[in-house]
């Protein structure tokens, strides 16, 4: 969707406000003029059935070089990046920094159970089935449309064998390697294979 003509993809993330709470909406379009006229269009109708457009809580995001954008005199904020749907968008389009989010929030997640994890009444392969539906799932998310380099494979496999061996009990400078890791845990599937399985899987949804 990234064009290399006189077009650039926009989003808008904002606010419509009433007595009841705020609710957010994103728009999207390929120029500049069709995202003005959209965001108007809504604002229009918003104020029809008494909802407001919060002007300071909107965000802009644009792929092309954009320097202040206004709507009825008031400037609204332009941003590299926010947050749709649960995962980062990037004006570049680069996934590598929602990639490093997802591993933190997998960390964090791996973190939380430790007190499950380490009872010796949890035999093994209950405790790597625990991992799986827990931790594994927070840093899949949204990943059937990442586009990921060599780099953010070798981060993402490096998190797979911290679980493990935070789920052993095995310090890094214990003289284990990672494969004796990985065969005592026996995963039936790498955390890089769940994730592209699922990305054939949304591929062959789209065809």
């Amino acid at each position: 969707m990234w064009s290399t003509s006189c077009k650039m993809l926009g989003w808008v993330k904002h606010k419509l406000e009433s007595r009841w709470p705020a609710d957010d909406t994103t728009l999207m379009e390929e120029s500049e003029e069709e995202l003005k006229s959209l965001l108007m269009n809504v604002k229009e109708e918003s104020e029809k059935a008494g909802l407001k457009l919060n002007i300071q809580k909107t965000t802009v995001l644009a792929s092309g070089p954009i320097t202040s954008w206004q709507i009825d005199g008031e400037t609204m904020e332009t941003a590299r990046d926010f947050i749709f749907l649960g995962s980062q968008i990037t004006a570049d389009g680069d996934f590598s920094h929602e990639v490093k989010r997802r591993l933190l929030l997998g960390r964090k997640a791996m973190t939380n159970l430790d007190s499950i994890l380490k009872s010796r009444d949890i035999t093994l392969p209950a405790k790597v089935h625990l991992a799986k539906a827990m931790v594994f799932p927070v840093v899949m998310y949204g990943c059937e449309s990442w586009t990921i380099k060599n780099t953010e494979c070798q981060r993402i496999g490096a998190f797979e064998l911290w679980c493990w061996r935070r789920l052993l009990s095995v310090p890094w400078t214990a003289k284990r390697s990672n494969q004796s890791i990985l065969k005592e845990i026996n995963p039936e599937y790498l955390l890089e294979g769940l994730m592209l399985k699922l990305k054939l899987q949304y591929f062959g949804h789209l065809m």
